[in-house]
């Protein structure tokens, strides 16, 4: 019974990984490309642009973790 568990788990936790790491680059990617091409902003990616791009790859990843998180509260197992 624990080992089907751990096994129905396994994949489930992979993919749950690889979405995060998806959510934390996205957010990543977003937001330098913002900094890099929005009208009106000096176009050059310092280091403030870095770590506020950072920082909202990390939300990305903290927002699709409590999503999944959420969903997996409300479907029933079967």
């Amino acid at each position: 019974m624990i080992d089907q568990q751990q096994e129905r788990e396994r994949p489930e936790n992979s993919r749950r990984r690889s979405v995060e790491i998806a959510a934390f680059l996205a957010g990543l990617v977003a937001t330098l490309a913002f900094f890099a091409f929005f009208p009106g902003l000096p176009h050059v990616i310092d280091w403030g642009a870095i770590v506020v791009s950072l920082l909202v790859a990390a939300l990305a990843r903290w927002v699709c973790r409590r999503w999944a998180e959420r969903g997996n509260r409300e479907s029933p197992r079967p």
